[in-house]
């Protein structure tokens, strides 16, 4: 086959200019979602997608506004791991809610909700420490919002 002398600058021309592209919409999308917002841990930023506004209203009112932000429930307390929940949740809610393809009410992840959890137990640790040692059988017989349904949203706090 004979080679073609333009061939690979409009190949560097049209890879340049795909990164452009992809490179311009990602950085739009990042300004337009506040993208920035998320490297905080101000509660503010969990409610620049509509959807979670009933939960931020519902937190401003619990007995847990107080105490504990969103991050303090919803993230692991050490470093590696809270950045890698955040960056899977943003991946994950990025993409919901650009494709309109998510659940309403929202719901809890499995995963989230572990982490969630484990929150829980460790900020009352002291508290539930008769109960943890007395559990048997699964994991999930110590589920805290099982019980405490509305605990950090309003009723229950």
């Amino acid at each position: 086959m004979k080679d073609m002398p333009w061939s690979v600058p409009v190949l560097k021309g049209v890879l340049c200019a795909l990164a452009g592209i992809l490179l311009g919409a990602g950085g739009y999308a990042f300004f337009y979602a506040e993208g920035t917002s998320y490297l905080s841990d101000d509660p503010r930023a969990c409610v620049n997608c509509h959807i979670m506004r009933e939960q931020f209203d519902s937190w401003q009112k619990s007995s847990h506004r107080a105490v504990a932000g969103c991050g303090d429930c919803h993230l692991p307390g050490d470093f590696a791991n809270k950045w890698r929940v955040k960056a899977e949740n943003g991946y994950y809610h990025s993409v919901a809610f650009t494709l309109q393809n998510f659940h309403e009410p929202i719901r809890i992840k499995p995963g989230n909700a572990r982490v969630l959890n484990e929150r829980c137990l460790g900020c009352h640790r002291d508290f539930v420490h008769g109960i943890t040692l007395r559990r048997a059988g699964d994991e999930d017989d110590l589920y805290c919002v099982r019980c405490h349904a509305g605990t950090g949203h309003g009723q229950g706090s």
